[in-house]
């Protein structure tokens, strides 16, 4: 796959800073190693904006107060502890993913001024839940983001493309027809959600899609579900901002991917949704853990500031195809 550039179009923001490197256990994989790989994709023409603190009221749109209490009472316990089998928090936790959150919103207050903004912020957040931490993540910095924009009047769509199911933000907004939340993900891989029947409830029914596509799948796959269902739901909702849950765990040398994506396939994703939706995105780090992490990233910039992809026509799995005709047939 190659790519042409073109003149930079676009300004564009990115929220990061060492406050970041504070949430750390020896020997973890959610390491503030993989968030230096990502920022080495950073471009010299980004602006780079000092991470803000969310506020306990910022937090408690989405979580339960006594569940941020407890993670206030654990951290300023000291020292470093599991909380479950591979989540942990140190002493300085509580105040790292604050800061998490707080630059999540700040990326949507950019997006939402018309600028393109990237928060680059670790812990990650999708799997956290109203009253539940899990996978890695402490407070949902995406849905926190979303509730932001959501008090605002605006209406919010979420393209998560992690290689796991945001299980916490679908949670979150699943009853709610102001959120549009489209996850692809591998199918069977942690946390075993994101079936493709779990479309929303209530006034919220048909404001999920889950797109749980099989090991091996490639960009022709992704694409297909972009093309297919993702990018004309979200034209027929016209939201006023895209949060993208931007993990990088589905490229082909990442430790936890059974997906085959390569650095490259980011931007195309990234072009066109940006294209097609004709609103700013505002990208939230999630996963990504493999040696590619910093090309990828700086392949989303480069779509977001107008470089354009070329990519190879491709066929996606039979399995793909199925996944799209059963989701279009559900919210048809």
């Amino acid at each position: 796959m190659g790519h042409r550039s073109i003149k930079i179009q676009r300004k564009c923001s990115v929220f990061t800073g060492e406050i970041f490197a504070r949430h750390e256990m020896d020997l973890h994989s959610e390491c503030n190693a993989r968030l230096m790989m990502a920022i080495s994709g950073i471009p010299d023409w980004v602006d780079i904006v000092a991470p803000e603190p969310a506020t306990v009221s910022d937090l408690e749109r989405v979580h339960k107060p006594h569940y941020i209490r407890m993670i206030q009472d654990l951290c300023a316990l000291g020292g470093k502890r599991y909380i479950d089998m591979n989540t942990y928090l140190t002493a300085e936790t509580f105040q790292v993913a604050s800061y998490a959150a707080g630059s999540s919103i700040g990326a949507v207050q950019h997006a939402l001024a018309g600028e393109h903004s990237f928060a680059l912020v670790r812990p990650p957040g999708h799997h956290a839940e109203p009253e539940t931490a899990m996978g890695f993540c402490i407070f949902n910095n995406v849905a926190i983001a979303a509730a932001y924009a959501l008090e605002r009047g605006k209406r919010v769509a979420i393209i998560d493309w992690d290689l796991h199911h945001g299980n916490g933000t679908q949670k979150m907004f699943y009853p709610d027809d102001r959120v549009l939340f489209c996850s692809i993900h591998q199918i069977n891989s942690f946390p075993r959600t994101g079936w493709i029947d779990e479309i929303g409830s209530g006034e919220g029914k048909g404001y999920t899609l889950n797109a749980p596509v099989r090991e091996g799948s490639a960009l022709s796959d992704y694409l297909s579900v972009f093309n297919g269902v993702f990018l004309p739901a979200i034209e027929r909702f016209l939201p006023d901002i895209i949060i993208i849950s931007a993990g990088f765990d589905a490229l082909s040398d990442d430790p936890m991917s059974g997906i085959k994506l390569t650095p490259g396939d980011f931007g195309v994703l990234t072009h066109i949704t940006a294209e097609s939706a004709g609103v700013p995105l505002a990208l939230v780090f999630e996963g990504g853990y493999g040696p590619s992490l910093g090309p990828a990233v700086s392949s989303v910039f480069g779509a977001l500031g107008g470089v354009c992809p070329r990519y190879g026509p491709g066929e996606p799995k039979d399995s793909t195809k199925r996944v799209v005709y059963q989701l279009n047939k559900l919210i048809s």
